[in-house]
């Protein structure tokens, strides 16, 4: 098990301290992904008249958006992955049949010949 790692971020232009078993990089990423969000927010007109609950409510949805998203994303791509499985499996299949066939052939042929 790995060890527990703290990291100091700046968020909104506030120092916060993060904590958990991901590396102080990952702590960064985090960081700089919800700074991204929020200057985002503050370029839509009419962001900075809204209260400080609705802002945190409209930074949780849009994270929430970008979550399912991306899961959505990743589903799809393991779909393709398990029908591209299912298409190699078979292909494999097709191939071993037609070396039988092949070799079943070359027997024949053989037998022929010495014939």
């Amino acid at each position: 098990m790995s060890s527990k790692n703290k990291a100091e971020v700046l968020i909104a232009g506030k120092v916060v301290t993060l904590g958990g078993y991901e590396s102080e990089e990952y702590f960064q990423k985090v960081a700089t992904y919800i700074n991204n969000k929020l200057a985002e927010f503050k370029k839509m007109d009419g962001y900075n008249r809204q209260s400080k609950e609705s802002k945190g409510l409209l930074l949780a949805l849009n994270i929430a958006d970008d979550y399912f998203k991306a899961k959505r994303q990743v589903e799809l791509v393991e779909e393709e992955l398990a029908d591209k499985d299912k298409e190699l499996y078979e292909l494999k299949h097709e191939l071993i049949n037609l070396q039988i066939k092949l070799e079943t052939l070359e027997k024949e042929l053989e037998e022929k010949k010495n014939k």
